[in-house]
């Protein structure tokens, strides 16, 4: 029971909130839970993860596997608020515990895919994703941005640190 989709404000372009979609693929209290469960994080950093997070219902997993939840940003990207590519926005709870350097991320629109999500995705560490997503802000380029849409579906098939 609740609604279809899932609403969070998330940091966008320069730190800017927006309010990101996604299908809803947790209980619909989930965000009141979180605090319960804040021991259980597996993610070092501001980011939470948990691989088995007791707040993902059946559906969810599947939706959560496939990367079928993130299909709604698609209305984000039309909206101008997202791109096809670039650093994920984390939600604005996370993005107030960065440190002022790692904001530097927002410099550019987030993205529904990235490096981070076609080099491993919660599987790799907190670190490692702000390398990620400096590397990419360095070495921007269209083909940077083809090769990432062109490795999304392999990773996705992978189901790697989807979670």
């Amino acid at each position: 029971p609740g609604p279809v989709f899932f609403r969070q404000q998330r940091a966008g372009l320069n730190g800017r909130p927006f309010t990101m979609l996604k299908f809803r693929s947790m209980v619909s209290n989930a965000e009141q839970l979180k605090q319960e469960l804040a021991a259980l994080n597996e993610m070092s950093g501001p980011v939470f993860k948990v691989s088995k997070d007791p707040r993902v219902t059946h559906v969810g997993r599947f939706l959560r596997k496939w990367s079928i939840d993130e299909l709604p940003q698609l209305l984000n990207v039309l909206n101008g608020q997202m791109s096809l590519v670039g650093p994920r926005p984390l939600p604005m709870r996370d993005y107030q515990l960065l440190e002022p350097w790692h904001r530097r991320r927002y410099s550019v629109l987030p993205g529904i895919t990235g490096l981070w999500q076609v080099s491993g995705r919660s599987n790799l560490g907190f670190d490692t994703l702000v390398r990620l997503d400096f590397y990419y802000l360095e070495s921007w380029s269209i083909w940077m941005d083809i090769a990432i849409i062109a490795r999304t579906p392999l990773a996705i098939a992978r189901g790697r640190g989807a979670y």
